[in-house]
């Protein structure tokens, strides 16, 4: 598996990674099960979204009998912190900390996960600028 992570992926196809990512492998038919009532999909959107995949490098197809087992060649975690990293790149810098903040309310976390996010927390704040200057426009050169 690879962390080259230059590969665009739709939002349909992430639904399909996240499957397979969560399976470790997978048939068409699995992923289909998986889908049908979440994204109200036909088998053959789910074809057209592997084939899309496979195409861009990020799963292999290995014919097993009648059915291909779908792999994943991208890592999970190394993809959503580059796509969290590009989204990031599109913010102002003196944003970013609100909107964590934000996402932190919303989403649902973990024991583990809370006490890991203190420990980060705790080892920025030692060395956290008192402002972050804003990064959208070119700066004054006088």
């Amino acid at each position: 598996m690879t962390t080259k992570q230059s590969i665009e992926i739709s939002d349909a196809e992430w639904e399909v990674m996240r499957v397979i990512w969560t399976l470790g492998q997978s048939t068409s038919n699995e992923i289909f099960e998986n889908l049908k009532e979440k994204m109200k999909w036909q088998m053959p959107t789910v074809k057209t979204l592997l084939g899309r995949l496979v195409k861009k490098g990020a799963l292999s197809a290995d014919k097993e009998g009648r059915a291909f087992i779908y792999k994943p060649l991208i890592e999970e975690q190394s993809t959503m912190d580059h796509v969290s990293q590009l989204l990031f790149d599109h913010m102002c810098q003196m944003k970013i900390g609100s909107t964590i903040a934000d996402l932190l309310d919303e989403v649902a976390l973990s024991q583990s996960d809370v006490v890991r996010l203190r420990k980060v927390i705790d080892k920025k704040a030692k060395n956290a600028p008192e402002k972050v200057e804003c990064n959208c426009l070119a700066k004054k050169t006088i």
